[in-house]
């Protein structure tokens, strides 16, 4: 039995995002999920435990995020999501705007696992690199970077720069922790503390 109905999923969704969160998508929340609560019962995923709350705030704030980077990214542009941990924020992103070419990095094997079983399970295209982002090739850059729950997040965020093309975009989940004086900052619904931070990387060599 599926721990939420699709319309209690969908109420809890719809104050994160004004894109159209149709009848297949609240599905797909549903699945992953029911996936996500069965997996966290035996490895540890996520500290959050009611389903509601993992509702909104997993999936609520990757909405939230999907939105303001729809707004600045081509529909086929590539995301990195920098320490993906159970997929958030780049899986819901995926699953909001799927021709985004999402690569998921990930270095805990037990994650990794419960990753690729998320994208078979939805059919999704996205994927998974089971190393350390530092070892993604040199050349690998993204239109934009999204972080949650990363350790260290000023100093990931400064590393997350560097995989970014020029004129992309950091799209960072945090809390009060990070001084944003130059980026854009957008408070997450039915949330006191919680804000997303979008900066853009400017062109190499650009004098500010």
């Amino acid at each position: 039995m599926a721990a939420l109905s699709v319309d209690q999923i969908r109420a809890l969704l719809t104050p994160f995002t004004s894109l159209e969160l149709s009848d297949p998508l609240i599905q797909q929340v549903s699945d992953y999920l029911d996936l996500l609560i069965r997996w966290n019962s035996r490895v540890s995923l996520t500290a959050i435990r009611d389903p509601e709350e993992i509702i909104q705030r997993h999936f609520g704030e990757s909405f939230f995020t999907a939105q303001h980077l729809a707004t600045r990214l081509a529909p086929d542009a590539e995301l990195l999501d920098y320490g993906s941990g159970p997929g958030f924020p780049g899986l819901p992103i995926q699953m909001l705007l799927p021709k985004i070419r999402v690569t998921l990095a990930e270095s805990q094997a037990k994650k990794v696992a419960f990753l690729r079983e998320v994208i078979r399970t939805l059919n999704l295209t996205a994927e998974v690199w089971p190393r350390r982002v530092e070892e993604l090739p040199d050349s690998r850059r993204f239109d934009a970077v999204t972080m949650r729950a990363v350790e260290k997040m000023p100093t990931a965020m400064d590393h997350a720069a560097e995989r970014v093309r020029d004129g992309g975009w950091i799209a960072a989940l945090v809390g009060r922790e990070i001084d944003a004086t130059d980026a854009e900052e957008l408070r997450i619904p039915s949330s006191e503390h919680r804000r997303l931070v979008i900066r853009q990387i400017v062109p190499r060599g650009t004098i500010g």
